[in-house]
């Protein structure tokens, strides 16, 4: 069996970009793929291949390059379903995004409490937490009929958990939360919270955007109704994502963006929709995307994921380590458990300048409030500098970083 070392040393060979050069030579050191993860070659061959040879429209096409794209794209969506584990293939429904599809959900969810209320000046609430990502808090604001409550964190960045049975009323319906963290990486305990959420009857959606492309993911485990996340965080194009729904869920839940593939019959007066998926997929897809993410899903199954994520996990405790030892670092959140991201500041320099320094250097981070305003709000502090690792990444690179941050603070002092 190769060793780790080996292991990474193969699989980088897979991704072209990391042999991208910056600021007239020196080599690139990414670690932004909390942002956005790089494609391997597979992947890159994929939409070349649909582009070259595949080009066509799905579903509707008779000949024979439609019916080849539609059964390449259905086979994709029985390549999510096999890697988080849904128990029908039906259960997958490909969105452009993990934005869109928590949009979708607070919109449709929003009109299903509002036809089942019984009093139209009572608001339904429902639970968030302050750790949630932008995407998982304005979809939910805009819902007039919503009344929201908050589970906080701790001083370390895990949730509070005694807290949420507090938070639990007659009148909660409904509680969509992160599985780990973008800005601090702390991985919620799933399992306890969502078996104390379903057993006061509600529903359950989990954002596994950051979770995903790190960890074991397997949704009929997790038993939660709903799951959502997106290709760019898994070695995947952008532009597209999946949201997962339990079956009877999805035949429940109305409609919210109607057009063609998603209609059964359309009169002048009214419509019928399609049994899902496609009732949630109206439109042309982003079908190259789709293939992409088929083949980057491929990629990873064909590797050795648990060696790989456990290079992840020993990559953020040494850098961890490293970091701790540096004067005037603070590392933001500290939970016990937690995917590869990892977040800090320095004292008396904006992580942004911070950033900009590192970027001198050939190192790529976000500096940045990360779309989680609560987040930084809880620590006090305007944004951090997080440096997100994947397994392509090497203590090597950890080492330039942690060179790079005493060289910004020595500048700075």
């Amino acid at each position: 069996m190769a060793t780790t070392t080996d292991a990474i040393a193969k699989v980088r060979q897979e991704f072209p970009f990391l042999r991208r050069k910056v600021h007239g030579g020196l080599p690139l050191t990414y670690f932004d793929n909390a942002a956005m993860t790089p494609v391997p070659s597979i992947v890159q061959q994929r939409l070349a291949s649909y582009y070259q040879s595949d080009t066509a429209n799905i579903h509707r096409g008779l000949y024979y390059v439609s019916v080849e794209a539609t059964r390449q794209y259905e086979d994709a969506r029985k390549r999510v379903q096999k890697f988080i584990n849904a128990k029908h293939c039906d259960e997958i429904i490909f969105m452009p995004g993990t934005t869109i599809a928590l949009n979708l959900l607070a919109q449709a969810i929003s009109a299903q409490f509002a036809a089942t209320s019984n009093n139209d000046s009572e608001k339904t609430e429902i639970i968030l937490t302050t750790m949630e990502h932008h995407s998982n808090i304005v979809p939910w604001q805009l819902q007039t009929n919503l009344c929201i409550k908050y589970l906080p964190m701790l001083a370390n960045g895990e949730l509070d958990l005694d807290a949420l049975p507090q938070l639990i009323s007659s009148k909660t319906k409904l509680i969509s939360l992160v599985h780990a963290s973008n800005s601090i990486g702390t991985i919620n305990p799933l399992p306890e919270i969502l078996q104390l959420c379903k057993a006061h009857g509600l529903i359950t959606i989990v954002d596994a955007a950051q979770s995903v492309g790190h960890m074991p993911v397997d949704v009929q485990t997790l038993d939660c109704d709903y799951l959502v996340f997106s290709s760019h965080k898994i070695y995947a194009p952008t532009g597209v994502g999946v949201l997962y729904g339990k079956q009877d869920m999805l035949k429940q839940l109305p409609v919210v963006s109607g057009g063609g593939g998603s209609i059964k019959q359309v009169d002048l007066d009214k419509t019928s929709f399609l049994p899902p998926p496609a009732k949630f997929e109206a439109g042309t897809p982003n079908i190259s995307g789709v293939l992409g993410l088929d083949s980057a899903l491929e990629f990873l199954m064909n590797n050795d994921l648990p060696q790989l994520w456990q290079h992840e996990q020993d990559l953020l405790s040494y850098a961890t380590a490293a970091l701790q030892e540096i004067d005037g670092v603070r590392i933001i959140g500290t939970a016990r458990q937690k995917v590869s991201i990892l977040s800090f500041v320095i004292a008396g320099i904006h992580p942004h300048d911070i950033g900009t320094l590192l970027d001198f250097e050939g190192i790529a981070v976000r500096a940045s409030h990360h779309c989680t305003h609560p987040t930084m709000k809880h620590f006090k502090v305007p944004a951090t500098v997080r440096a997100a690792f994947s397994f392509f990444n090497t203590t090597a690179e950890v080492d330039l970083l942690v060179k790079a941050v005493s060289k910004a603070i020595h500048t700075f002092r």
